[in-house]
């Protein structure tokens, strides 16, 4: 199938699925006038791709776990695998722990300006 065909039957974008072969998520085979062709096994592998972007991977990373399912039999590639994905649940946590503290800092602001903003509308209007 052609680029637009594997688009609409994943509803990723052409451009995303171009995106997905320059870093080597994806591969086509290019006829002779050079349109790209994908196997209907593609399809999966694009919902893959996308569930992995969906769970905060970048294409660096996604690279980095691709092989596990190219190769599911090979032990220290399943391995690799799942220490990726355990680092990038670890980076996440760390995310996330580093939001809580910030939304806490912003409500320590938020008090100081409610209380100022009571004490301004409170005060007799000058006159």
């Amino acid at each position: 199938m052609r680029i637009g065909e594997l688009s609409k039957r994943t509803g990723v974008s052409p451009r995303s699925l171009r995106y997905y072969e320059d870093q080597g998520l994806l591969a086509s085979a290019r006829s002779d006038a050079g349109q790209r062709h994908y196997s209907d096994a593609d399809v999966k592998r694009v919902a893959l791709i996308r569930q992995l972007f969906d769970a905060g991977m970048s294409s660096r990373v996604i690279a980095s776990v691709l092989p596990c399912v190219d190769t599911p039999t090979d032990p220290a590639i399943t391995e690799s695998a799942f220490v990726t994905m355990t680092h990038e649940r670890e980076r996440i946590d760390a995310d996330i722990a580093h939001l809580l503290q910030t939304r806490d800092a912003l409500d320590v602001l938020i008090g100081i300006n409610r209380r100022y903003w009571a004490e301004l509308t409170s005060a007799p209007v000058p006159g």
